[in-house]
C-alpha cells in the first residue's frame, strides 16, 4: 500500500524512465571522457511502482576509477533521481 495518495501529482512512468537513464549516463560521463567508453547501455523499467536500472558499462579496464563502481554509482545515482522526482 502506497502512503502517496494524489496520484495526479506524480510524474509519469516516461518522465520516471527518462530522468533515471539520464541521471545514470550523466555519473558515467562524469567520470570518463565519451571517447573513452565503447559500449554504454542503460536500461530503465518502471511497473507498478518498481524502478528497475541495469548498466553495462565497457570501458578500458584500467580506466580509473573501476568500471564497476561507476556502474554501480549511475545505478544508484538513477534511484536517488527518482526519489527526488517524486519529492516534488
Amino acid at each position: 500500500m502506497s502512503n502517496e495518495s494524489d496520484a495526479a501529482s506524480e510524474p509519469s512512468d516516461d518522465e520516471v524512465v527518462r530522468t533515471a537513464a539520464e541521471a545514470a549516463e550523466g555519473i558515467v560521463f562524469k567520470h570518463y571522457d565519451q571517447s573513452t567508453v565503447t559500449d554504454l547501455d542503460v536500461t530503465v523499467t518502471f511497473e507498478e511502482g518498481v524502478l528497475d536500472v541495469d548498466v553495462y558499462l565497457n570501458a578500458p579496464a584500467d580506466a580509473d576509477p573501476d568500471r564497476e563502481a561507476v556502474a554501480q554509482e549511475a545505478v544508484e545515482t538513477a534511484g536517488e533521481a527518482v526519489d527526488e522526482l517524486f519529492e516534488e
